[in-house]
């Protein structure tokens, strides 16, 4: 067997922040916006939207990917992808999702447990035509988790689109849309000093009245 890579003397120390109950509103997308906002004029993560999208296939198994958050509110976390997509039919099948931010910059990390549905179709509509040509023709060209034969394949078809619809509006297709995270749980990850973390954790009682806990780090 071959040697593995040691990363045992792979550390951080945290000591940028803290997250106390003092601190903290009633509601955890108060502040989910809060922490967003602060990562984003800190600066230091170059996509602040970028996030752990985690599914549950038809073989049993986890996977996460990162996509980009578009928009949230009271109401949940929406991104878009297309339906016929492994994960997609993943959220179809279960739509209990996972998704995870982890912003190093100010040592923070939010985890949401929540149910996804579909985007209503005008939401769906409206976020397609403010995207770019060249991502609304990569929807179209794009069977996304299919196995194609080379990159020179999708070149080729995404060329044809491209003269298809010259001067013409490119319209959303039917297999590609949003899902809305609506969220049941969220926990909020500060780093701290000698792995002794602060971790707060929002559990929905009902609609838009949660209970905090600290959760041991």
């Amino acid at each position: 067997m071959k040697d593995m890579n040691d990363l045992s003397n792979y550390r951080k120390s945290y000591d940028k922040n803290e997250l106390l109950e003092s601190n903290i509103p009633e509601d955890p997308i108060n502040l989910f916006n809060r922490w967003f906002h602060e990562v984003e004029e800190f600066g230091g993560d170059s996509e602040v939207n970028a996030m752990t999208v985690s599914t549950i296939g038809s073989d049993g198994f986890p996977r996460g990917r990162v996509v980009l958050l578009k928009k949230f509110s009271e109401e949940g976390f929406i991104f878009y992808t297309n339906y016929n997509s492994e994960k997609g039919k993943a959220i179809i099948e279960n739509p209990n999702v996972c998704l995870s931010f982890f912003w190093h910059a100010l040592e923070r990390q939010v985890i949401i447990k929540g149910v996804a549905t579909k985007t209503a179709t005008i939401i769906s509509d409206n976020y397609f035509e403010s995207r770019p040509d060249g991502s609304k023709l990569g929807a179209i060209v794009s069977n996304q988790s299919e196995v194609i034969p080379s990159r020179e394949f999708l070149e080729e078809n995404l060329k044809q689109l491209e003269m298809n619809y010259e001067g013409i509006v490119i319209p959303r297709p039917t297999h590609w849309g949003g899902f809305l995270v609506k969220p049941i749980e969220v926990e909020f990850w500060q780093g701290r000093p000698n792995r002794l973390h602060d971790r707060i954790r929002y559990t929905s009682k009902n609609e838009f009245d949660w209970k905090t806990d600290r959760l041991s780090p």
